[in-house]
């Protein structure tokens, strides 16, 4: 497991470009982490890595939203307000987490036994410092 500190936007902006360059179709990132912890804010700069021009917003009541002008679709998911698996199931979630594009999963905890086993997962909590984030980063690799 790799951990991260990230002190402001511009690390932030930095580390979602680096991560968009190693992705891949099919390939899911899982976010966790309280409200506030900056997940959306990832989100925004993964898509800008990817090339997507559009702006990226916390798909909350859609559960997912779309993005397709980038290098790869983007499907971001929001599954804060998914009550279990089946309604996962009803979205058709499997379309997207192995389909032609990159998944992006905020409260990904919530929805585990879902998530693939090669999924990178990123725990994102508040540092000791005013405005930092800490990443914890587990990539299939990590995983004994």
């Amino acid at each position: 497991m790799k951990k991260i500190i990230i002190t402001n936007e511009l690390d932030t902006k930095e580390f979602g470009i680096k991560l968009a360059e190693t992705l891949t179709p099919g390939k899911v990132v899982a976010l966790i982490g309280d409200l506030g912890t900056g997940k959306t804010a990832l989100t925004k700069y993964i898509a800008q890595g990817l090339g997507i021009q559009e702006m990226i917003t916390s798909p909350t009541f859609t559960i997912v939203q779309e993005y397709h002008d980038g290098r790869m679709p983007l499907y971001h998911f929001d599954v804060y307000r998914i009550n279990d698996a089946e309604e996962m199931y009803e979205l058709g979630y499997e379309e997207y987490f192995f389909g032609k594009g990159v998944s992006v999963v905020e409260w990904a905890d919530l929805i585990m036994e879902l998530i693939p086993e090669d999924a990178v997962i990123i725990r994102i909590y508040y540092g000791e410092l005013e405005g930092e984030r800490v990443y914890e980063i587990q990539e299939p690799g990590d995983i004994k």
